[in-house]
């Protein structure tokens, strides 16, 4: 296994766009940049020459038995959640995991993991349409369909395709530092971090255009003033509902309840002061609304696995 080497899994009626997705992070042309450099492989599940859902095909030198070199093996997608992968490609990734290689699935990659047995008794997710199937079909998996990625340590799922981009700057900012991840969003012209996740874009029908303008303006008044507390018969007041409507509305519009959103609001301003300032933990946990650092601690360690001090140090250099 080769630190910074990266195998794409390719397969035959494979979407081009979700294998352009890691390919363009992780292959992009850095020789100009300081930071790592990728070795990466397009590796072929099936023939070598593959078709593509858009009608042309691609031809790589690559194939399963060149995933053993790799630190890092993503599936960015798969061609059909009714479809068993077949069996070589499961006992890669197996064996892939086993050793010690950080497995990714995007999108609809999270059905090939699944397959492998490497998603059982873990959180994972999916393209918010196909989650309740996948929950379905592997009851083993703590499926959460809001957001855009879940890193479980050593396996990773995304949702559906922009959110793979997402996923793959997580990984380099994770594993590689906050400097190439934002050199990289930067070249690609994309948010380096969104955190709102896929609720948002879950179908559903749409409010009345004042409605949807009068919640536009509330989660606007809420984000701009975090360090204060907000119950939520304040919130209803001021949204000109009662509690009851207020709380359900929220969550047909947002797709997470009024706690929750306003919990990751506070959690992602906590992330930012970590990065870009000198601020003390204390007035962080002020700043964001936590009320005292020992709360801004117990969420960052459920949410993130990691303290406030440790993460400041990891995205900082």
């Amino acid at each position: 296994m080769r630190k910074n080497t990266v195998a794409i899994i390719a397969f035959d009626r494979i979407s081009p766009f979700h294998l352009s997705v890691p390919c363009a992070v992780f292959g992009e042309d850095q020789t100009c940049e300081p930071g790592p450099r990728f070795m990466q492989m397009v590796c072929s599940a099936e023939t070598k020459r593959l078709d593509t859902a858009a009608g042309f095909s691609i031809d790589t030198p690559y194939s399963l038995k060149d995933v053993a070199k790799a630190s890092l093996v993503i599936v960015p997608s798969w061609r059909d959640p009714d479809e068993m992968p077949p069996p070589a490609l499961l006992n890669a990734l197996r064996a892939a995991h086993r050793r010690g290689a950080l497995v990714v699935g995007l999108c609809l990659g999270a059905y090939v993991l699944a397959a492998a047995g490497l998603l059982d008794g873990r959180p994972a997710t999916t393209h918010w349409y196909w989650a309740a199937d996948l929950a379905a079909r592997y009851p083993k998996i703590e499926v959460d369909p809001n957001v855009l990625y879940i890193d479980d340590g050593d396996v990773i799922t995304s949702a559906g395709t922009a959110a793979a981009i997402d996923c793959c700057l997580h990984i380099l900012r994770s594993r590689w530092g906050v400097d190439i991840s934002n050199r990289v969003a930067r070249r690609m012209v994309v948010s380096p971090h969104r955190q709102r996740g896929q609720g948002q874009f879950i179908q559903r029908p749409v409010p009345k255009e004042s409605a949807r303008d009068h919640f536009s303006k509330l989660l606007d008044w809420v984000s701009e003033h975090l360090d204060q507390q907000h119950s939520l018969d304040a919130l209803a007041e001021r949204a000109l509902m009662t509690r009851r409507t207020f709380t359900r509305r929220f969550r047909d519009t947002m797709g997470v309840t009024v706690g929750r959103w306003i919990l990751h609001q506070r959690l992602e301003l906590a992330q930012q002061l970590l990065e870009t300032t000198d601020h003390s933990i204390d007035l962080i946990a002020s700043m964001a609304g936590f009320g005292s650092p020992g709360s801004l601690r117990q969420h960052f360690r459920r949410i993130f696995n990691t303290t406030p001090l440790n993460y400041r140090r990891s995205f900082r250099g």
